[in-house]
């Protein structure tokens, strides 16, 4: 027997390895499933898959006629004969939980030409103690090994190794890694072989630098680790918190630097700075002997549960061997011992070695040991009673974990418990045909392993900045480029997206590939800039929207119906009517191409403008006569509405020229407003709102009456809005905003059918004006109009019954006349500000109403003066008069009231 002896990295598994290849047959048990595999594949790509099998708890490769197996400790075909066996990682023979699975196969375990045991020195006095016939040998690391002391996570060098000591803690490292270095490996004891093997390839070859690890790493898996450093100095042994015993720490710490290359290592994150004497010991490989180590009677009495029970807790009578631990195995007896179906069936030796195997299943669940206990005693009484497992208990246990849908850790819990059906579907005498059992057991373990990888590389691995940062340190200039919808591609990876004149990169400022990405992507960017402004030389108007909100739209597919990117908003200028733009833009534009980019919007948006509200902008017109030009620009400066009494005055000295004049531009002069009719249009009355909003410091977008409504009710707030309303068009009467051209059409027809200084409210007035009844007389209320009580209303009805009734008409205006009957009368309202009503003659007169529909009318010039005529007397007709106005009469010549008046006094 020889012990090889010595620290990290002195090429004991490389020794051992080689040890065995020189016999016909052997066996190496070590401490991992995961270091098993690793060591299983390099033998199998140096002897062939023939040669090499694998047995661990969860996995068995076993082909017929293998010379050398690689296995878990525990997990060693001792009763088979082999010319080599070596155990590595001996010292753990003083780890409290496996202890005793160590130290027997040390007692026990021999190759019948050479056994060898690997380990630290510490391990020395012991394996004397109990072996003395052992050959000791002692290697030297290959490299050195320093002591850094704390750095900060983020400030740790590359090929770091951090190791943590919980899951939670190599979670929250590698969420932090993620943002500040791109993302980095995980590996834990935890993981699939499968899973951790990708893990550490990404990390191998360079695609992360950086390795975040529990404590596993520590038993010989070998990496390219430059520096490991400590997150913790504290973990849980299974019993209780501790802080780890220096040994521990020199295990992680010295699988930084391999072969000749020379390592660091020290504390990060919540770990205090290590003493002299500790680090010190770390670097000289100096720690205090073990004087003892775990032992577990393997002469173990089957005859009953009690017995057996009773044989597991014998001393061993040897000073340094002694009991360690209660195990699972043996915790799990003690359990079952309360099963009173369990315990009468374990009558006999037989079914006390069923009982006592079924009871090492290992809880890689981690569940609760009720759950652990229920699993192994259902799988107990199914041998029992049929000699098997049912292939449907096997197969509905399997289905449920097939499901690779899920975060890290619903796989990661998964993968947990289907290591524990691997480990039942590998005892071949529990089924009938393993093989296929064992096969699909596998497939799942490896669907739900490459799940897990892609999981943790979607968590923590950002791959994107792992790129863009090596190439950045390796002095290279990026690749960049843009796609057709806008995507900013850098080095292969989406970085951001271009909109308008804007780069939105993805990420946050706070990432550390930040500044390079925006970088790179400007600079991508200029030539696809300078296209566009190309592309806006020649623009159609519908690559341009002015949006609601204010900003400006740009599409550089003039076929493309959305409206694309914004490119700029609007801004107050010196005149309501000519607003100015701002760019949106943030840095790509400058210079000259920031004023270019400018001018082509403002053209555009003047030219919107134009078309939109061409009839506003047409009054501008240095050609119109003083008054007429008069009229014009107070009509635009009213953004198109104007109440009459604001330019009565000059209305007044308005002569047949200026008239005419106003009507080419197509402003009318109502009885109360003065406005241009083809304003209404939807798109005008919402280009006015925004307008006038921008001027007046409001907020867009405008609250405008929707498209093509007549009137809007309004609250309390809103019918102070006023001017508002009224520079759209809706001029605000009583409770709502009515659109001006159906409002002319009521206050017309209101003064076209008023006898007698009154009126009667009409239903009609209620359909053209969109309005309830109620809201109806409230608006005629708000003219100015004085509802009239019943009893002084006129009384045609009763007047009309006296008289004979002709033979009655079947016409579709009679029950709406009849309806009329039922609503008030009003007293027109006098004055100035009545504007041109009407005064109803004797003679017939048709109302404004009836005319066509488009007739232009000019309420003034209906009253214009008429040269005399020659007309034949007729006895039964009304007496008509001719005039002319003289002096002062002329100021009054388009008021309807003077002209009554001078009718009367001519007829005097």
């Amino acid at each position: 027997m020889e012990a090889l002896l010595g620290p990290t990295n002195t090429g004991k598994t490389h020794y051992a390895i080689e040890r065995m290849l020189s016999y016909k047959t052997g066996c190496i048990g070590f401490p991992l499933r995961l270091l098993a595999r690793e060591n299983y594949e390099r033998l199998v790509r140096e002897k062939g898959r023939l040669q090499v099998a694998l047995i661990t708890g969860e996995e068995k490769i076993i082909p017929q006629g293998a010379k050398y197996f690689l296995c878990t400790v525990e997990s060693m075909p001792i009763t088979q004969g082999f010319e080599f066996i070596a155990i590595d990682e001996v010292q753990l023979c003083a780890d409290p939980e496996r202890g005793h699975v160590f130290t027997d196969r040390l007692l026990r375990c021999r190759g019948s030409e050479e056994t060898l045991f690997l380990g630290a020195e510490t391990i020395r006095p012991v394996i004397a103690g109990l072996l003395p016939e052992t050959k000791f040998s002692t290697r030297e690391r290959l490299s050195l090994l320093e002591y850094t002391g704390f750095r900060k996570i983020t400030r740790l060098p590359k090929r770091s190794a951090i190791v943590g000591f919980s899951v939670d803690e190599v979670y929250a490292t590698a969420d932090l890694m993620r943002r500040q270095k791109g993302g980095a490996a995980v590996v834990m004891g935890a993981l699939s072989p499968r899973t951790r093997n990708k893990q550490v390839e990404m990390y191998q070859s360079g695609e992360v630098d950086y390795l975040i690890a529990t404590d596993a790493i520590g038993m010989g898996l070998n990496m390219d680790i430059h520096h490991v450093a400590l997150a913790g100095l504290r973990k849980y042994d299974g019993a209780r918190m501790r802080r780890l015993y220096v040994s521990e720490m020199a295990q992680i710490a010295g699988r930084a630097g391999r072969y000749r290359r020379n390592g660091t290592f020290g504390v990060t994150g919540f770990a205090e700075n290590l003493a002299p004497e500790e680090y010190e010991a770390i670097q000289k490989n100096e720690f205090p002997s073990l004087s003892e180590i775990y032992w577990r009677n393997p002469n173990l009495d089957f005859a009953s549960p009690k017995a057996l029970l009773r044989s597991l807790n014998n001393a061993s009578g040897h000073a340094m061997l002694v009991r360690g631990r209660v195990s699972d195995d043996q915790r799990t007896l003690e359990s079952l011992s309360e099963y009173e179906e369990v315990m009468a069936r374990a009558s006999n030796p037989e079914a006390m070695h069923l009982l006592w195997d079924v009871c090492q299943i290992p809880d890689f669940r981690k569940t609760l040991q009720e759950k652990h206990d229920e699993l192994v005693a259902g799988l107990y009484l199914d041998l029992i009673e049929h000699g098997t497992i049912p292939a449907e208990r096997v197969d509905v246990a399997l289905a449920r974990l097939d499901n690779i849908e899920g975060d890290v850790d619903a796989l990661m819990n998964r993968l947990s418990h289907i290591r524990t059906w691997s480990y039942v579907a590998h005892r071949k005498d529990w089924h009938d045909g393993p093989e296929a059992i064992q096969q699909k057991a596998r497939q799942i373990e490896d669907r739900l392993s490459d799940a897990l990888h892609d999981a943790l590389i979607k968590r923590f691995v950002d791959k994107r900045s792992a790129v863009l940062m090596r190439s950045l340190e390796e002095g290279r200039t990026l690749l960049a480029g843009i796609r057709s919808n806008g995507e900013v591609i850098v080095e292969g990876h989406k970085v951001g997206d271009l909109r308008g004149f804007c780069f939105e990169a993805d990420g946050t400022p706070d990432r550390s590939d930040y500044k390079a990405v925006v970088k790179a992507a400007r600079n991508a960017l200029k030539p696809e800039i300078k296209k566009r402004l190309d592309a806006m030389t020649k623009f159609e108007n519908n690559q341009f929207q002015l949006l609601p909100s204010g900003e400006i739209t740009w599409q550089p597919k003039a076929n493309n119906p959305t409206p694309g990117d914004a490119v700029a908003r609007l801004e107050k200028g010196n005149d309501p009517l000519k607003p100015g733009v701002v760019l949106i833009e943030n840095g790509l534009l400058e210079g000259e191409d920031k004023a270019l980019a400018k001018m082509r919007i403002q053209s555009w948006l003047d030219k919107h403008m134009g078309d939109v509200l061409e009839p506003l902008m047409a009054l501008d017109d240095q050609n119109l006569t003083g008054p007429a030009r008069g009229i014009a620009f107070q009509v635009k400066e009213g953004m198109g509405v104007l109440p009459r009494a604001e330019i009565e005055d000059l209305i007044a000295e308005l002569d047949e020229t200026g008239r005419a004049q106003l009507r080419s531009k197509r402003v009318r002069l109502g009885p109360l407003l003065a406005f241009v009719p083809p304003l209404n249009k939807p798109a005008a009355v919402r280009l006015r709102g925004m307008l006038w909003c921008l001027w007046n410091g409001r907020d867009l977008p405008a609250p405008v009456p929707a498209d093509g409504v007549v009137s809007v009710a309004l609250d309390d707030d809103q019918r102070k809005q006023t001017a508002f309303y009224q520079a759209v068009g809706y001029p605000v009467m009583g409770p709502r905003a009515v659109r001006i051209d159906m409002l002319d059409r009521v206050i017309v027809d209101i003064y076209d059918s008023s006898k007698d200084w009154k009126f009667q409210a009409k239903h009609s007035y209620s359909e053209w004006m969109g309005a309830t009844t109620e809201d109806t007389l409230a608006i005629l209320t708000a003219m100015g109009h004085k509802q009239i009580q019943e009893e002084n209303a006129p009384q045609e009805a009763a007047q009309s019954e006296e008289k004979p009734q002709p033979e009655a008409k079947d016409t579709s205006e009679a029950p709406e006349e009849k309806k009329d009957k039922d609503l008030p009368w009003f007293e027109l309202r006098r004055g100035k500000m009545a504007g041109p009503a009407r005064a109803k003659s004797k003679q017939p007169h048709k109302p404004k109403s009836e005319q066509k529909p488009g007739q232009k009318t000019d309420q003034k010039s209906s009253h214009k003066k008429k040269p005399p005529q020659k007309r034949k007397a007729k006895p039964q007709g009304p007496k008509t008069y001719n005039f002319e106005i003289k002096g002062d009469e002329k100021a009054d010549a388009d008021n309807p009231f003077a002209v009554l008046k001078q009718l009367q006094e001519k007829g005097k």
